[in-house]
């Protein structure tokens, strides 16, 4: 049977990869500027369109090419998944066509334009560009149904750590890695896997030309560098990527990167997250957008404070000491959504479902996270961020830090009023270990994975899935 990808004529993966993601920025370029011209025909009549049309036509072009990279909405292993890259389209022409009003208010433009003629141009481009994605996929689709377009990789080394990286490339159902076979100078085994031993490195790099290859990826044990040294000297020949497997295969640990220190080649697993001028991005995110959401907010929090007065004795703000950045303590601000009721040693147990000492206006406080609105003044106190790990009580920080592995690694940045694990429906009672370290497997991603975009990702889910949920009570 002729084997896909030798000899044959489907597309080599690089290729496609690379020229995806050109051909899916030209396209998008082209679908914008067509929207523009063709919404404003259909409004007008004809195609005189003013300089300052032409102007938003062309920054929208750059706008999306550089909101889209941000947002992921290039990547090729994401083609396929279409809700990822219908996100992806929202989120860039929102963010575009924002930007744009902006910039018409700023510069005192903005009435020289036609609102239905922005609006539908948004629209007519959104459908546009989703079209190209779904095109895209199915091409995609068509190619590997009919076995190309994929990752043909041979791996180097038939021993205990080749056999542990096979498993892992192979644990995934989706996979589009096909493993070619194992070379090895000791041949130890006939197969590691169920991947068939093909011979010595010497064998790999005469056969690489007809094997057609991707990848290679070495796998040598790492008490043998002379044998490391000896495979990399050889495959300097072969005109595929090579890379080296670490010995961390299994570890959950980031891989950031490689960092040079005096010419040493090192992996860089972990980073002070959110600094520099990343910490001083999110400093300006977190006090513009705290000041915009109190003053809209303003009615809301008046007549909250007036309903907590009137449905239950006690102050209309609840106080505690939390841990926040760095294991530093503060003191957060919630509305009284209880009766003031204290636990034990000052320690406030954990809400549950149907709890007594919660109140009626309490009970819908809860339900909605409207409760959480006074931690806007800690924000803009600097002691906690919009979009972070939500704050727990200190006595909780204790409980779980022994039980959860790598639970203070929450603290490495400031606190949040919303977070990635909550818009995943992780908050409420945490009455089992199991569900806290989900929470904490969630918060530690974020902090690994920080940006701005990521931020306005989680506040713009947060509505729909982080305020009102069946864990809030």
């Amino acid at each position: 049977m002729h084997r896909p990808g030798i000899g044959s004529d489907f597309p080599r993966y690089a290729e496609v990869r690379a020229l995806f993601s050109g051909l899916l920025r030209a396209a998008d370029a082209v679908i914008l500027i067509a929207a523009a011209v063709f919404t404003y025909w259909l409004r007008n009549d004809d195609l005189e369109m003013p300089a300052v049309y032409l102007v938003a036509m062309g920054l929208a072009v750059v706008l999306l090419l550089n909101v889209g990279q941000i947002a992921g909405l290039y990547r090729f292993d994401t083609l396929q998944r279409f809700p990822v890259q219908l996100g992806a389209a929202s989120l860039s022409l929102a963010a575009v066509m924002a930007a744009l009003a902006v910039i018409g208010y700023l510069t005192k433009t903005a009435e020289v334009f036609s609102r239905l003629w922005l609006t539908t141009w948004f629209f007519t481009a959104y459908a546009g560009v989703v079209v190209a994605r779904v095109l895209a996929a199915r091409r995609i689709e068509g190619w590997r149904a009919q076995g190309g377009l994929r990752r043909r990789v041979a791996i180097v080394g038939a021993g205990e750590k080749s056999a542990r990286l096979i498993r892992h490339l192979q644990s995934s159902p989706d996979s589009d890695i096909v493993l070619i076979g194992v070379f090895d100078d000791d041949r130890v085994r006939d197969s590691v896997e169920d991947v068939p031993f093909r011979g010595s490195v010497r064998d790999l790099v005469a056969e690489a030309g007809r094997l057609d290859l991707d990848e290679i990826v070495v796998a040598l044990p790492g008490d043998r560098p002379d044998r490391l040294a000896s495979a990399m000297n050889e495959l300097r020949l072969v005109p595929a990527n090579v890379t080296v497997c670490p010995d961390m295969i299994g570890l959950t640990m980031p891989l950031l990167g490689v960092e040079e220190i005096n010419g040493l080649g090192l992996l860089r697993v972990y980073r002070r997250p959110i600094s520099g001028w990343s910490r001083v991005m999110k400093a300006i995110e977190d006090r513009v957008l705290a000041l915009l959401l109190l003053g809209l907010f303003a009615p809301i929090l008046a007549t909250i404070a007036v309903a907590i007065r009137i449905g239950s004795p006690g102050p209309i703000l609840f106080r505690q000491r939390r841990l926040g950045f760095n294991n530093n303590a503060f003191v957060l601000y919630k509305f009284r959504t209880m009766r003031d009721v204290p636990g034990d040693d000052g320690v406030v147990p954990q809400v549950r479902r149907a709890d007594p000492r919660v109140t009626r206006v309490g009970a819908f406080l809860r339900r909605t996270s409207l409760d959480e609105l006074p931690q806007l003044i800690n924000v803009l106190r600097g002691e906690m961020s919009l979009v972070g790990p939500r704050p727990h009580a200190i006595a909780h920080n204790h409980q779980y830090a022994a039980l959860v592995d790598r639970y203070l690694g929450r603290h490495r940045v400031k606190p949040g009023i919303t977070g990635w694990a909550q818009v995943h429906g992780l908050r409420g009672e945490t009455e089992t270990v199991e569900k806290m370290r989900a929470r904490v497997e969630h918060d530690l991603y974020y902090i690994d994975h920080w940006s701005l975009w990521f931020d306005l990702r989680i506040l713009l889910m947060t509505p729909f899935v982080g305020f009102i949920n069946r864990n809030a009570y």
